[in-house]
């Protein structure tokens, strides 16, 4: 468990491969679950094993030899690239790289031309500097958007506690949290963060809160007994940086700093390597492609140049000249300007991109890995379900409350909700009378909330039936009795008391001998208990969450006004009790995230739910939404319908499937393979941090683009590792905020969908497919990109030509200017098909239709705009555009019918061979 030194010096010594090697190692080891079984020891065997008095705790002299073999309790943050090779990657990397030789080449031109002309052009030096320039500021640009790793342990940082309260020798000593060693007794109470892996061996009442690390919401019981094989699980663990949120507890240092889980998953985060965005990719290939064509173009003229009888100095200047007209110098600037527009309007619909590149990946997204809490759901504990006179109600768990409303006039559902109303420790916070209920903030656990707010909605003022009902003994819930229970003075009765009573339906059920019906109470016999048995397996079978509810009148001569009730050696009865219902909660599905998920689906995206949730209840929301579809069935659905065992059904019968976490524990990488790649629909629920990374990396390897949305540090890993990491803008932690790319603002998985529309590649596809073919040709008619040629030097072109014809140097011009026009008007008509064949990358044109009234305005508008500057008096002084002859506007119609018969061909071949080297080379 210590640190040792030995792995850092033969790190050290290790050559360059070595040490990635190493690396790979250290990741892949972080990868693995936790291997723990502090939990599984008895309190002796944890004594003996960390050497360690579990009434006096550490001696000084101990604890501080401790110290010096595993070093401080803190996170080692990784190594960190200095800021100028940042900048000068972001300078000197990619595209960016073709751009400067262009701008090298310009110089070397002009100087060539300054040392052998009088008086040279300054084309080549505007050029130059201009594309210096472009280089630069998106360099400066661009640098702004790096430096993910050393965020990511800043935000770990923040969440590591400042002080500890240990007791050493006997004696308890508040000391920094840096100074807390293995083998440590610690003490932590309600307010406190934990400040390592502890093994509670006492506790009293504690909670603490595992949202940030297993992404579960409700707080946590924490107490002596092992109750989990999975430490993760487990109520006798608890874990770094965590939090207590009431209670106190007792417990042994077992893990320090980076060995600690927390530790473990903020190295992992930042650890990993991120691979290239496909923009980068694409933007990278095309590199390759116009460098090779500019060589090559270049290298054949400099060489007919040299055989025509051209200077060495000449065909040099046409060489250079050639590669520099073939690099689409505002590309660069193009792609970042489209990006930071598409940013913009995707943060008016809540998605704040933090990387532009993300803009284009979240376009290209093939696969979704979505978190469950808060993301497909509202995040808020929500009553679903009631089950009172023999029938099961459903509430309006509706974000706006349209949906359908119960019965609320039976005398059975005013016990129930006064019961829900008055065991329940939940209050509204202040100040928030005009808030709609459902929005109102509360104080309390997520599960006494959500009665509350159901209590208020159907029967009124919770607060004033509490003050007319006045409270004078409770027992708080506990694990071991499994229920809450207080009495009240009833306001109906100036004597008598009235105990109320919730808590696990089968605990409540076994103290009850009656239940009531219609308002009446009726013995509890067999029949009865078979309806609530069915009713609770029901509710259960939902995935939500059931609680029972009794009450019971207490006898006024009995349980007089002013009776002391004892909570602690119990002087009133909590049996033969009445039986009022059941009720159940879950948190209810987001109204528009269905509808998203089915636009998903019709545009082939994979929708994967990936939670720390339980198994029923990740399945329920799962159908809820559709990312299980109606009609297709899991394994466990084939063998309870065939009634059959599991062991019987073949997985590949079922469309759909959940996987258990502790089942992907033990699962290979081909398994995992495989079920991605035969399932279209799946859950995976009870996943650990690693888990949601090696779920990630499965997806990548099967080609995917993967976006992952996640709030919680267990999350982290995940996004960093991700294509595109999405961050919840609420509800997320300043981890995942970090590391993700993207943050919804509104925490809705129906805002992803928005991102992705927004940033489907077509649309950027398209415009950069008609932006470099017009930018390599001028665009501008009267400023060809590139070298000017001799022929533009009036001293030269100003003279008689052989023919005795007098043309001058104004009238030459105009001809030449003509031309230019008659190649911007060859220039729309080109682009008539190229608009028309980026209207799909595989389908043919025709498989698709032209519905598109948009692109058919554009292409009407697009002609009309060209025959308005070849028309319009005075744009030949304007723009030196000239009328042109109507027959010279069909000089471009073969070609265009060229283009486009070449790209139909193109994208059969792309249908009838998928993945072949004409895919791999021209599919965009």
């Amino acid at each position: 468990m210590g640190k040792g030194s030995g792995h850092e010096s033969n790190s050290e010594a290790a050559p360059k491969g070595g040490k990635r090697k190493m690396r790979e190692k250290d990741l892949d080891e972080l990868k693995k679950e936790v291997a723990l079984d502090d939990h599984k020891l008895s309190l002796d065997e944890l004594s003996t094993r960390y050497g360690v008095d579990l009434a006096r705790g550490l001696t000084h002299k101990r604890a501080l030899e401790i110290l010096a073999r595993d070093g401080p309790n803190a996170l080692t943050p990784p190594p960190t690239t200095p800021e100028w090779v940042k900048f000068c990657k972001q300078l000197f990397g990619g595209f960016s790289i073709l751009l400067w030789i262009g701008a090298v080449l310009c110089f070397f031109a002009y100087g060539i031309q300054a040392a052998t002309e009088d008086e040279p052009v300054n084309d080549n030096l505007y050029l130059g500097v201009v594309l210096s320039a472009v280089v630069i500021i998106t360099g400066c640009f661009s640098y702004y958007q790096e430096a993910k790793s050393s965020r990511i342990m800043d935000s770990f940082k923040n969440m590591v506690p400042q002080q500890a309260l240990v007791i050493r020798e006997g004696g308890k000593f508040q000391i920094n949290a840096e100074q807390v060693v293995q083998g440590d007794l610690v003490e932590i109470k309600g307010g406190d963060r934990i400040p390592a892996d502890l093994r509670i061996i006492s506790s009293s009442g504690c909670k603490v809160d595992n949202s940030s690390l297993t992404g579960e919401s409700e707080p946590q019981t924490r107490s002596p007994e092992f109750t989990h094989e999975n430490p993760l699980e487990t109520r006798n663990i608890g874990f770094f940086s965590t939090n207590c949120v009431e209670g106190t507890a007792h417990g042994v240092v077992i893990s320090t700093g980076d060995r600690t889980v927390m530790g473990r998953i903020a190295s992992l985060a930042s650890g990993l390597e991120v691979g290239q965005t496909p923009i980068n990719m694409e933007i990278e290939h095309f590199i390759h492609i116009i460098t090779g064509v500019a060589i090559f173009l270049g290298l054949s003229f400099f060489i007919l140049s040299i055989i025509l009888g051209y200077t060495w100095l000449e065909a040099v200047i046409f060489l250079i000249g050639i590669i520099v007209a073939n690099v689409p110098e505002g590309l660069l600037a193009t792609v970042t300007v489209c990006l930071t527009l598409t940013a913009k309007r995707m943060a008016r619909k809540n998605c704040l991109v933090k990387n532009l590149e993300a803009v284009e990946t979240l376009g290209s997204t093939s696969t979704i890995c979505s978190d469950k809490t808060g993301t497909l759901t509202q995040n808020r504990m929500t009553v679903a379900h009631m089950w009172f006179d023999n029938q099961i109600h459903e509430a309006d768990t509706t974000e706006d409350q349209s949906g359908s409303c119960f019965d609320k006039s039976s005398p059975t559902w005013f016990s129930l909700s006064r019961v829900g109303g008055l065991c329940n420790r939940a209050v509204f916070k202040p100040g928030q009378e005009n808030i709609p209920v459902r929005k109102r903030g509360t104080s309390g656990d997520a599960s006494e909330s959500a009665l509350l707010k159901c209590v208020e909605l159907s029967s009124g003022c919770v607060q004033t039936l509490r003050d007319n009902n006045r409270k004078v003994a409770e027992i708080p819930f506990n694990s071991t009795n499994k229920y809450q229970l207080s009495i009240h003075e009833i306001e109906d009765s100036p004597t008598g008391h009235l105990l109320v009573m919730k808590g696990a339906p089968e605990r409540i059920l076994d103290r009850c001998s009656t239940i009531m019906i219609n308002g009446e109470e009726t013995p509890m016999d067999e029949d009865w208990k078979d309806a609530f048995q069915g009713a609770y397996m029901e509710l259960g079978g939902l995935g939500e969450r059931v609680l029972g509810f009794c009450h019971l009148y207490l006898s006024p001569s009995q349980f007089p006004r002013g009776f002391e009730f004892d909570c602690e050696d119990v002087n009133f009865p909590v049996n033969r009790l009445c039986f009022l219902g059941l009720i159940s909660m879950i948190d209810p599905p987001r109204a528009a995230v269905p509808d998203a998920v089915g636009k998903c689906r019709s545009a082939g995206i994979k929708v994967i739910m990936v939670t720390g949730d339980h198994p029923i209840t990740a399945k329920a929301i799962a159908k809820g939404v559709g990312i299980i579809s109606e009609g297709n069935e899991t394994v466990d659905d084939i063998a309870e319908r065939l009634n059959i065992p599991l062991s019987q059904v073949n997985p590949r019968d079922a469309k759909a499937c959940v996987i258990h976490g502790s089942d992907l524990k033990d699962m290979s990488s081909e398994y995992l393979d495989d079920i991605l790649r035969n399932h279209t629909e799946i859950v995976f629920a009870r996943t650990s941090p690693q888990q949601k990374l090696i779920i990630v990396e499965g997806c990548q390897r099967q080609g995917a683009i993967v976006a992952v949305t996640g709030d919680g540090v267990n999350d982290s890993p995940a996004l960093k590792k991700a294509d595109i990491g999405v961050a919840m803008g609420i509800s997320g932690s300043d981890v995942s905020k970090q590391a993700a790319d993207m943050i919804l603002l509104d925490d809705n998985f129906a805002s992803i969908v928005t991102g992705v529309e927004e940033g489907m590649i077509q649309a950027l596809g398209g415009f950069f497919t008609y932006f470099v073919i017009m930018a390599e040709n001028g665009f501008l008619p009267q400023t060809l990109l590139g070298i000017r040629l001799d022929w533009d030097d009036r001293s030269v072109n100003d003279v008689e030509d052989t023919y005795g014809q007098q043309w001058t140097y104004e009238q030459r011009k105009v001809i030449e200017f003509t031309c230019h026009t008659s190649f911007f008007a060859s220039i729309v008509v080109v682009q008539w098909a190229d608009l028309i064949i980026c209207k799909t990358r595989r389908n043919s044109v025709f498989q698709q239709g032209m519905k598109n009234r948009i692109l058919i305005f554009g292409l009407f508008t697009e002609t009309a705009l060209a025959a308005f500057l070849s028309y319009c008096p005075g744009m030949d002084i304007a723009l030196r555009m000239y009328p042109l002859k109507i027959m010279w506007w069909f000089c471009a119609l073969p070609y265009s019918l060229l283009i486009f018969v070449y790209d139909e061909i193109r994208k059969l071949i792309l249908r009838r061979n998928p993945g072949g080297w004409v895919e791999r080379e021209t599919y965009y």
